[in-house]
């Protein structure tokens, strides 16, 4: 079971996240994460927050070890083809360590405040659907090409009509939540969607996003198909439950 953190940009400063992920690179996570949002998503509103890819880079700079990236990425907040060069540019920085999860966008503070049009959750998913080949596309042109040949790619979500055809079209891995038999659920109807598109399923790494205190979890997740837990943690980032799961592991 591999296991990852999610580092939350509320409410916390640089400094202290870069504290963080440098000491989760040390420990030994397989995977460092942010989120793609311009303001807090709980607590208070007008807490500090600091934008995602802009964190992303400098985090590729300062670790050696694990993967990194955006759980998830809102694919609406940029032109599809400079989000491709923009997650090239990173995998460089990071020596090729960097995985492109992408979403379709929720948070409807982000979009109002910034300018986007937030339209309807259906119209965000296909405008999604038709972006994912412009990303490939521009991807294949890049040069120099992304450092490992190609760029995984996550698709975060959890809508089964459509969420995950996306995932067993085009993704290296899925990021969906919930408890183990929801886990269970979700990782079945991604399965019929392999069949149905003629997908091996077992290529596609099962990553779960999960707070803290379910990491008691973690064999009902495996038996669930998880491949990969990755822990929400808001600041201050206290990493003692990643070294517990890293010694149990060990």
């Amino acid at each position: 079971m591999k296991i990852g953190v999610q580092l939350q940009p509320q409410a916390t400063s640089v400094k202290e996240m870069r504290a963080a992920w440098r000491a989760a690179d040390a420990l030994g996570v397989d995977s460092i994460w942010t989120w793609d949002h311009f303001y807090p998503l709980y607590g208070d509103p007008e807490a500090t927050h600091f934008e995602g890819y802009s964190l992303i880079a400098a985090m590729a700079a300062d670790t050696c070890h694990a993967s990194v990236g955006a759980l998830v990425t809102c694919f609406s907040y940029r032109n599809p083809q400079l989000l491709a060069d923009i997650a090239r540019t990173i995998d460089h920085i990071s020596d090729g360590r960097f995985v492109l999860g992408l979403g379709s966008g929720w948070f409807e503070r982000d979009y109002t405040e910034y300018g986007y049009e937030f339209g309807t959750a259906i119209g965000r998913l296909k405008l999604l659907e038709a972006g994912l080949p412009v990303i490939k596309e521009r991807l294949a042109k890049l040069n120099p090409q992304p450092v490992r040949g190609s760029i995984p790619i996550m698709i975060g979500g959890s809508g089964e009509k459509v969420t995950f055809r996306l995932v067993a079209e085009y993704a290296d891995q899925l990021n969906t939540f919930g408890d183990p038999a929801t886990v269970r659920h979700k990782n079945a109807v991604l399965d019929e969607w392999c069949a149905k598109l003629g997908r091996d399923p077992k290529s596609i790494e099962r990553t779960i996003a999960i707070k803290p205190e379910d990491i008691d979890k973690v064999d009902e997740y495996a038996d669930a198909g998880a491949d990969h837990l990755i822990l929400m943690t808001p600041g201050p980032f206290d990493l003692s439950v990643v070294e517990k799961f890293l010694a149990r592991r060990g």
